[in-house]
């Protein structure tokens, strides 16, 4: 197969690691891969020793798609390919890169999505998925779901496929770890992992420590990660008092500093196209505490690798907390936790599945 693998985005995240792990596995499989992306951004620096995957560099930006000579390049550029597949992640590239792989002819268009939002039912957006895009792949079944709630007609529901994103269980496993917080048997250690940002919902989690306090449950929340919102969330901990008992790590480079050490992984975000933090969670034994919203059912069996709780409902999370003050339990829950993720998001399973899936399409 010909396939390429459109992504712009300059920085890294979570679509940009989809998209670079799948060029390089489809490469390693044999096929002949393209990959258009930002001349100065991280995947072409992590993809320009791989002689297996061609880079073609592509500087886009929001308005890129009323461009007609752009346009017309990228047209010129797939059909000189002549690909079986293109593969588009951002909704910025999709305006284009799906106009000129439609004037090019190329029979498959996957728009990748990997974010549990609500997909605007716009004019452009209407053209973009009746005319251009040919097929759909999400990262879950809360993805899927929302792909087409605001219109149920943009797009038919058969033709978008979920596959969950995968982990490469072993690297994980086999990761050494430095410790960033101290192990305490007095009070019981929550961790949290994510952008300071709206929609991780960190404020949550102070409000959880207050209540905790409140009740006089002896703990400490450690919070990995870095975001616009560092500074709000400080001053907000500083106004409850929960300075002592919040605290703030800064980014970290590998999860398992933290993830190792904790008793118990609270998520508050409001919304995940596919939380990776919960099956590095569940991988490091750790019981869970999330909302039951988007994909953390997906990922988190209420009862049986943690609890899913209704969104910013404290007293629930209150009353999870207390019962995993027991470390039988906490010790049970991981464990189960680690049989379904190790055997739901193996690198090698959805490796095999996604291969399949493209397989069937050409």
């Amino acid at each position: 197969m010909k396939i390429a693998f459109f992504n712009s985005i300059a920085t890294w995240g979570g679509g940009e690691k989809w998209h670079y792990d799948a060029s390089v596995s489809f490469a390693n499989a044999g096929h002949d891969v393209y990959f258009f992306g930002a001349p100065q951004g991280i995947i072409a620096n992590k993809l320009k020793d791989n002689k297996d995957v061609k880079f073609i560099p592509v500087q886009l930006s929001n308005t890129s798609f009323l461009n007609p000579i752009k346009l017309l390049q990228l047209k010129e550029n797939f059909k000189r390919l002549k690909l079986d597949i293109l593969v588009i992640n951002h909704p910025g590239d999709l305006k284009i890169a799906a106009h000129a792989a439609h004037l090019a002819k190329i029979p498959h268009i996957i728009y990748r999505r990997g974010s549990a939002i609500p997909i605007k039912d716009r004019l452009l957006n209407r053209h973009i998925f009746k005319n251009w895009v040919t097929d759909i792949l999400a990262n879950s079944k809360a993805t899927k779901n929302t792909i087409t709630e605001l219109n149920p007609d943009l797009f038919p529901i058969d033709k978008i496929k979920v596959i969950y994103n995968p982990i490469d269980i072993t690297e994980f496993l086999e990761r050494p770890y430095t410790p960033v917080i101290p192990k305490s048997n007095d009070v019981l250690t929550i961790g949290s992992l994510g952008r300071l940002a709206p929609q991780k919902n960190q404020f949550f989690l102070i409000d959880l420590s207050k209540k905790l306090k409140e009740q006089q449950i002896p703990h400490k929340i450690y919070i990995g990660g870095i975001g616009s919102l560092q500074e709000e969330l400080l001053a907000y901990s500083k106004e409850n008092n929960t300075e002592d008992t919040v605290v703030f790590l800064g980014f970290l480079d590998n999860v398992k500093n933290l993830l190792m050490e904790i008793d118990v992984f609270v998520l508050p975000s409001l919304w995940e196209g596919f939380g990776y933090v919960l099956a590095e969670a569940s991988l490091c034994k750790k019981p869970i505490i999330a909302f039951n919203s988007s994909s953390n059912p997906e990922l988190v069996l209420d009862n049986e690798t943690g609890y899913l709780i209704p969104e910013n409902n404290l007293d629930a999370a209150v009353d999870k907390i207390k019962i995993l003050q027991d470390p039988t339990l906490r010790s049970k829950l991981g464990e189960q936790g680690f049989n379904y993720c190790s055997q739901t998001f193996d690198k090698n399973k959805i490796s095999e599945e996604l291969h399949r899936y493209f397989t069937g399409l050409v």
